[in-house]
């Protein structure tokens, strides 16, 4: 179904301003954080990228927006933000879009991409992860404050930083060849930070184990957070104060998030020591 989606570059006013308009669209009416047709035009002429996913009859399906600068000495490019029509999002196109971004910036020289998504997303787990290739050594606290957006409501804003080492075999195994991870086996004998136990028909986090001597961790998540946060606020903070206090710590201490495993009823992060970018 992706196959029949042209990704190209904004070019009229039209088409910029069209794209504000789908920023609203999914990230609720004013959304205060959009990003303006002025600084989506200069990113374009600075090497970064705005472009969109049109669909047959030339309607606008997903866009994706991204700056390129230096980060301590070293040509970065920054994913701000990348949307799919909600009617589409299980049709590979986000994934086209990732793909587009790459080929691009790959073309310019450009072989490190950074973006942020929230931990509890298991969605973006997997996509980020186990599609992409991507690693998480970052994690952020309320890394863009409170905003307005109901996808943010009461759970914050934090954030995982991944990178996305472009030309890497890890990458070009599961971008372009298709080999989807997680590894299997790779999560065996890694040790849980914390147990899942169902309470008043939740899944809700145990008490985290932040002094595990271990090589391999898992890290919970709900399968939808969003889901968990509609049925239950109090228990969507608890999963977010969770998963703050193991991520932050042993991300701290040197690990990473590799891989993304998807169990009955949630999901899990491997945690496994840095190894070098590639």
């Amino acid at each position: 179904m992706g196959s029949h989606f042209t990704i190209r570059p904004f070019d009229s006013i039209d088409e910029f301003e069209e794209c504000v308009r789908f920023q609203e669209e999914t990230w609720g009416k004013g959304f205060s954080e959009r990003v303006a047709v002025a600084i989506l035009k200069v990113s374009q002429r600075l090497g970064g990228i705005a472009a969109g996913a049109y669909d047959a009859e030339g309607a606008l399906a997903g866009f994706v927006f991204g700056m390129t600068g230096v980060q301590e000495g070293e040509i970065v490019h920054w994913s701000d933000m990348l949307a799919v029509r909600p009617d589409l999002q299980n049709a590979g196109l986000g994934t086209r879009l990732k793909a587009y971004q790459r080929d691009e910036l790959l073309s310019r020289g450009v072989t490190r991409m950074r973006w942020t998504f929230d931990p509890l997303e298991a969605k973006n787990a997997h996509l980020n992860l186990n599609k992409l290739g991507a690693v998480a050594r970052e994690y952020v606290r309320d890394m863009y404050g409170r905003t307005d957006s109901p996808l943010h409501r009461g759970i914050g804003t934090d954030r995982f930083v991944p990178t996305w080492a472009m030309d890497s075999p890890r990458v070009r195994e599961r971008c372009v060849e298709g080999r989807l991870g997680p590894d299997p086996g790779a999560d065996k004998a890694a040790k849980r930070t914390f147990a899942v136990q169902e309470e008043g028909g939740l899944d809700l986090p145990g008490e985290p184990d932040l002094a595990i001597d271990a090589d391999r961790l898992l890290v919970p998540i709900p399968a939808s957070i969003q889901a968990v946060r509609d049925a239950s606020l109090e228990a969507a903070q608890r999963w977010r104060t969770a998963t703050r206090s193991v991520l932050s710590t042993y991300l701290e201490r040197g690990f990473e998030a590799r891989e993304f495993y998807r169990r009955e009823g949630w999901g899990e992060y491997l945690l496994v020591p840095r190894e070098r970018l590639t």
